[in-house]
């Protein structure tokens, strides 16, 4: 028996990368999950991957109608909600103070910030007794890098809003924490290069700062997340769970 069995679980960002990875690692332990993405064809084949307790909802988590559309879809399923992973974001690109636009600051802003936001606020009449919400941050928070200032911001704010939203769910048994992953070897951060050979200097230059010296796979991150998902850690709440190689403990 898995020790998800029984329980309900949303994954946003859940067709890709972290997020695919933690759906699949809740769905190999017994949960419901519900995921979300933006393209209905990757939204399809992570579902397919996923297995029949699986349930895709195409949406945009920056905009409030279609976070309705999704909360009222689980509320159909009848057994509320023990776990949100609010996993979905993104950054329009690395832009220094001199080179930043509006349109960048409003799009890292409206997914990262406000679409965490709503999220949590949405599911909170669904949330069953003792649940747990993970928030992803970033070690971008806690260090300076040159040209990523306001995708670090978003999430040092998304970290910032979990320690309020511990204290202001604590009442009702839930649980807030933020999981922080390190280099990890995903779509997204092979998507900062445009060649093999760039793609390949990237993923050198991130393991660099990694103690072991390697880049972090989406399953090791997953594995966290299901620590911060069960009462294995029932005591834990306004916390940050670092799992990054050491990069933002030892390195820096």
């Amino acid at each position: 028996m898995g020790t998800l069995e029984a329980k309900t679980v949303l994954v946003t960002g859940g067709t890709s990368g972290i997020g695919l990875a933690i759906a699949e690692r809740f769905a190999a332990e017994g949960a419901d999950v519900f995921i979300t993405g933006r393209r209905q064809p990757e939204l399809d084949a992570a579902v397919a991957r996923l297995g029949p307790k699986a349930v895709g909802v195409r949406g945009d988590v920056s905009d409030l109608d279609d976070l309705d559309r999704l909360f009222a879809r689980i509320a159909e399923h009848g057994k509320g909600l023990d776990v949100v992973v609010a996993n979905a974001g993104g950054s329009a690109g690395m832009e220094s103070i001199e080179t930043l636009t509006p349109e960048a600051f409003d799009s890292d802003f409206r997914i990262n910030v406000r679409g965490t936001a709503f999220t949590v606020q949405k599911s909170l009449p669904l949330l069953n007794s003792e649940a747990s919400i993970i928030t992803l941050g970033s070690t971008s928070a806690s260090r300076a890098t040159k040209a990523f200032g306001t995708y670090s911001a978003t999430k040092a704010a998304i970290r910032q809003y979990s320690r309020v939203w511990a204290l202001e769910l604590a009442p009702r048994g839930i649980r807030v924490n933020t999981l922080v992953p390190g280099p990890t070897e995903t779509p997204g951060i092979k998507g900062l290069a445009n060649t093999p050979e760039e793609v390949e200097a990237v993923l050198e230059q991130e393991a660099s700062r990694v103690a072991f010296d390697r880049m972090g796979q989406p399953e090791e991150i997953a594995a966290a997340a299901l620590f911060l998902a069960t009462n294995q850690s029932s005591f834990v709440t306004g916390s940050e769970l670092f799992a990054d190689g050491g990069e933002g403990q030892i390195l820096i």
